[in-house]
């Protein structure tokens, strides 16, 4: 153990004994990008870090067969917070974890590492790789029923700034618990669509922000409850309003110089954010399975508005794929790009995997960014989708073998499920007239 993880996990079991902590919630994601938690004592904790903690990775989802169902959650002290809203006695805190097996290597099925995988890759070309998202999502008066429609909070629109009556401090108290779990937050707005809403986390590493939009889900959900609403992040809830996507920021840094930025170059970019763009360009039809896991995601990538259905880059254009945004003079830093695609219902952890593998790809590659583009089209449906990545080896390297198989026939079994529904359009338009 180095000194500086072994500093990190005194200063949580000291915080634990000075702050009163009573319970110590480990997280994790399965394959899907579900939370799951275990909740142990601080007097476990000592030996969690050491050994982690024990349970049937055969009964998540995507972890594991019951023939090899031993696993290990290990926690990470680095991702220690205490929750706000545990703030009577007893208190509360969590760690996000890496998975094991038991002999101590990473797990295969555990989309944690295949991130730390990617971004290992990343430094092993001398990049460290910093995002930053956009996230949207609805609010609702009702909890889900089946049957029964949305209703939005409100009727606001885009920037409106909605009465209070209708939960305009909705984003001021999730924003508070957000900064209370050191998640900082850049904007905040009400979005074009009733109910819509839209918060803005600072950039960070690859691998926190994807803790972060772990835990940002889950603080939006915890604070809707909190005021008596429903908070979704579906990707298209209404057929007339815009979906809920998450542009995603990213930029590559040597040391603490951004990768990215050419004095002079068109729109500032250099040689290696263009060969970045390009890599993304060429794999964005295999990795949108990915970035888009739901049938429901393709609703949104087809419905018009912002998101993007062609595969194309520009700058002013908000419906192009991959944006870059307009470069701040004397701010070399904030040289970035935007990829407009994912959605926040995906699993981070893995889709910023392919993101940054595809990107990465284009360097090594070294492709050239067209000027103009013969627009591709991205994946109509999930099962365009699917086609599309079932034969990319980028796909299949960046989330190994077990997760690429898992994945693959967890959302085939979706579309299937899905294609034999008939729908409230089918009896609409059909039953009166056939």
């Amino acid at each position: 153990m180095n000194d500086e993880i072994s500093r990190q996990e005194e200063f949580v079991l000291r915080t634990l004994e000075e702050r009163g902590i009573r319970f110590v919630r480990l997280w994790f994601t399965d394959v899907l990008g579900y939370l799951k938690s275990v909740a142990i004592a601080p007097a476990e904790l000592d030996n969690a870090f050491a050994e982690g903690i024990g349970f049937d990775g055969s009964s998540i989802e995507g972890f594991a067969r019951v023939t090899e169902s031993d696993m290990l959650a290990k926690p990470d002290a680095a991702t220690f917070t205490i929750l706000p809203w545990r703030t009577q006695a007893p208190g509360a805190a969590k760690m996000f974890c890496d998975i094991t097996l038991p002999n101590g290597t990473p797990s295969f099925a555990d989309p944690r590492h295949v991130l730390k995988r990617t971004l290992q890759k990343a430094a092993d070309m001398g990049f460290t790789v910093y995002t930053h998202p956009e996230i949207e999502f609805f609010l609702f008066k009702n909890a889900p029923e089946k049957g029964v429609a949305p209703i939005p909070v409100d009727q606001g629109g885009y920037f409106d700034h909605t009465p209070s009556t209708v939960g305009h401090d909705f984003r001021r108290q999730a924003i508070t618990m957000l900064e209370a779990m050191g998640i900082s937050v850049e904007f905040s707005h009400h979005e074009g669509a009733p109910g819509q809403q839209e918060i803005d986390l600072r950039d960070a590493d690859a691998l926190t922000t994807a803790d972060n939009i772990m835990t940002f889900r889950h603080v939006i959900k915890e604070v809707a409850l909190d005021q008596g609403f429903h908070a979704s992040f579906m990707p298209k809830p209404f057929t007339d309003h815009p979906g809920s996507g998450m542009h995603t920021h990213i930029s590559l840094f040597k040391g603490e110089e951004n990768a990215f930025y050419e004095e002079g170059a068109s729109h500032q970019l250099s040689a290696t954010g263009r060969s970045f763009i390009a890599g993304i360009l060429k794999y964005a039809p295999e990795f949108t399975a990915v970035t888009n896991q739901w049938v429901n995601s393709y609703k949104r990538l087809g419905g018009g508005g912002e998101a993007p259905a062609l595969v194309t880059w520009g700058d002013n254009d908000r419906s192009s794929l991959v944006r870059i945004p307009a470069y701040k003079p004397n701010k070399d830093a904030s040289t970035r790009i935007e990829i407009r695609s994912p959605d926040a219902a995906c699993n981070p952890y893995l889709a910023f995997a392919v993101i940054i593998s595809a990107g990465l790809a284009g360097i090594e590659e070294k492709l050239e960014l067209a000027q103009t583009i013969s627009a591709q089209s991205l994946p109509g449906d999930l099962s365009a989708a699917i086609s599309a990545m079932e034969s990319s080896s980028l796909v299949r390297q960046t989330l190994g073998e077990h997760v690429f198989e898992y994945f693959l026939l967890n959302k085939r079994a979706e579309w299937n499920e899905y294609r034999k529904q008939v729908s409230a359009f089918e009896l609409d338009r059909y039953l009166p007239v056939l």
